[in-house]
């Protein structure tokens, strides 16, 4: 939140309340000096030799490695996130990382055979990428450093500079990674962070005439705001899903159930392929709540840095607020849960429901909280309806033996990924990731996140 000085923004612990730090809140001209100075930078860095970018990248993702614990307590404490997800999320970021520093030196191009039009006869033909220049970058509060990482590792792999504006909830992070790339020997100017809301200093970077790319993570509101204001920039957007899984009666159960209640609760539900809709075969829907609901009551909720918590808070009392209400008004209109549905403070205990309907918002919204819904069904082909039955489209998942079944299920879900034997929640940060419909525009993964930072040029050489 915005500090009594003005230009300050105030970070705070998520779960104590306690003011943990600052930074310098961007106004438009801050905003403007960040871009310039970004694009200054990329007449040099562009012809950096990709060997160099490349150890550039590797030793940032060094020395983030040594400092795993302190990046870790950051994020713990401006996020909330458990102690165990903090330290997942670092070893994530320092193979993103690592992930760039090899796709930089893999950037090519591709022969193009000119004489397949009669046109083109004694032409020889061929295409390079080259970056696209300055990169704006918006990144979420609920990966403070990966889902950052997966811009800044792509755009700096392919010789761009970027122009990150880090969630204002945590911006520490972010901060601690920027002291790690200039430690790294990343000219001063490549990497620049602005610190703002969104609709002051995210607004005033999006609209900059100087970018040409615009990479933002966040809601769906938002990114439909960017496709609206950017102009002709090349634009991905990640925006988010109320992610489902489906479990049929020849399921392994034992890895299924713990799988899915992490894939529930894991940051507090607060990851854009949680575990939110969970569709269970009616064979075998009492064995599978029993446990679940069982392992699901031994979560332990609470300080996030206490390594036994498995749970810490909401970012805020009004993601709190609106979690809250939402399972509320499912109660009220027939809904019951099976475990949870306590709150204290910003925490949310992990709650199970039932008797949910496509309508109500823990079912057809993306709920962004500890809660997922348990729907019973009789056929594949009505779990494969239900599922889909969403304006989303990001990753689901799908646990059976069938292959038949598993390769229906790809050809009949309109999402960006599906999870065969795991949930949606499952990613690893080189394969492409993305979605479909109100989920997003275009893939992040490090390779695929270079190739949407590069511009194609065609060159041909005349032989006559």
């Amino acid at each position: 939140m915005r500090g009594e000085d003005t230009m300050e923004l105030t970070v705070t612990d998520k779960f104590t309340g306690e003011r943990i730090g600052a930074v310098p809140w961007a106004d438009a001209p801050a905003v403007d000096a960040a871009v310039l100075r970004a694009r200054d930078a990329f007449a040099d860095w562009r012809d950096v030799p990709a060997h160099e970018r490349a150890r550039v990248l590797r030793r940032a993702a060094d020395i983030i490695e040594a400092r795993g614990e302190a990046f870790a307590r950051t994020i713990s404490r401006e996020a909330g996130k458990a102690w165990k997800h903090a330290t997942g999320e670092v070893a994530r970021s320092v193979e993103t990382f690592s992930f760039a520093a090899e796709e930089a030196k893999r950037l090519h191009g591709e022969t193009i055979p000119m004489d397949a039009s009669a046109s083109g006869e004694r032409r020889v033909g061929f295409y390079l990428r080259t970056p696209v220049g300055v990169v704006a970058a918006i990144t979420p509060f609920n990966f403070p450093l990966n889902l950052v990482a997966h811009k800044v590792g792509p755009a700096l792999a392919a010789g761009n500079t970027i122009v990150v504006k880090p969630a204002e909830e945590t911006p520490l992070t972010a901060v601690l990674m920027a002291e790690a790339f200039a430690e790294a020997g990343l000219p001063d100017g490549v990497l620049q962070l602005v610190h703002g809301d969104g609709p002051g200093t995210g607004e005033w970077l999006v609209t900059h005439p100087v970018p040409a790319k615009v990479s933002f993570t966040g809601s769906p509101p938002v990114g439909r705001r960017i496709t609206q204001i950017a102009g002709l920039k090349r634009v991905t957007l990640e925006l988010g899903n109320n992610s489902g899984t489906i479990i049929e009666p020849d399921a392994d159960l034992e890895r299924a159930i713990p799988r899915c209640v992490m894939s529930a609760f894991a940051n507090a539900g607060q990851v854009c392929i949680s575990l939110q809709r969970l569709y269970v075969h009616e064979s075998i829907a009492a064995r599978f709540m029993a446990e679940f609901v069982r392992q699901t009551n031994a979560l332990v909720v609470g300080n996030p840095l206490d390594p036994a918590t498995d749970v810490g808070p909401l970012i805020s009392d009004e993601a709190a607020d609106r979690a809250e209400a939402w399972i509320r008004d499912a109660v009220s209109e027939g809904a019951k849960i099976e475990a949870g549905g306590r709150r204290e403070g910003r925490l949310l205990w992990p709650t199970v429901l039932t008797g949910t309907r496509p309508e109500m918002a823990v079912m057809c919204q993306e709920a962004f909280a500890p809660l997922v819904s348990i729907v019973t069904y009789r056929d594949f082909a009505e779990a494969l309806r239900m599922l889909d039955d969403s304006p989303y489209g990001l990753q689901a998942g799908v646990y059976t033996r069938d292959l038949h079944k598993a390769f229906g299920a790809v050809r009949r879900l309109d999402v960006g990924g599906v999870m065969i034997n795991d949930t949606s929640i499952f990613r690893v940060d080189h394969m492409p990731y993305g979605g479909n419909r109100m989920s997003g525009i275009g893939r992040e993964g490090v390779r695929f996140a270079v190739e949407e930072m590069t511009n194609l040029r065609m060159v041909v050489v005349n032989l006559e």
